[in-house]
C-alpha cells in the first residue's frame, strides 16, 4: 500500500471521481460525496481489472494509482449508465 491514510485515499478518490464525472458528463448529477464513492470504487475496479490483465498495480506509484482510479471510475460510470439507461447529459 502506498502509505496514504484514509484521508489521502478520500481526496484522491474525490478528485478521480470528479474528473471521471467530467469525462462522462455526469457531474451535474453527482455531488462531492458521490464523486468520492465513484473514485474509490473506481480505484478498486481499475486495480482489479489491471491485476487481471497482468499489470503490477502495487509497484506503480502514486500517479499510476491516481490514473487507475480515474480509469476505473470512468468504467464504473459507463457501466452504471448502461444499467440505468442514462447517458451523460451536457447542459
Amino acid at each position: 500500500m502506498l502509505g496514504l491514510g484514509i484521508l489521502g485515499w478520500i481526496i484522491i478518490g474525490g478528485l478521480a471521481g470528479w474528473i471521471a464525472s467530467k469525462i462522462m458528463k455526469t457531474d451535474a448529477q453527482q455531488g462531492i460525496l458521490l464523486n468520492i464513492v465513484v473514485g474509490v470504487v473506481g480505484g478498486l475496479l481499475g486495480g482489479f481489472l489491471l491485476t487481471f490483465l497482468g499489470v503490477d498495480v502495487a509497484g506503480g506509484g502514486l500517479w499510476f494509482s491516481f490514473f487507475t482510479c480515474i480509469a476505473g471510475a470512468v468504467v464504473l460510470l459507463f457501466l452504471v449508465g448502461l444499467v440505468t439507461g442514462r447517458r451523460g447529459v451536457s447542459r
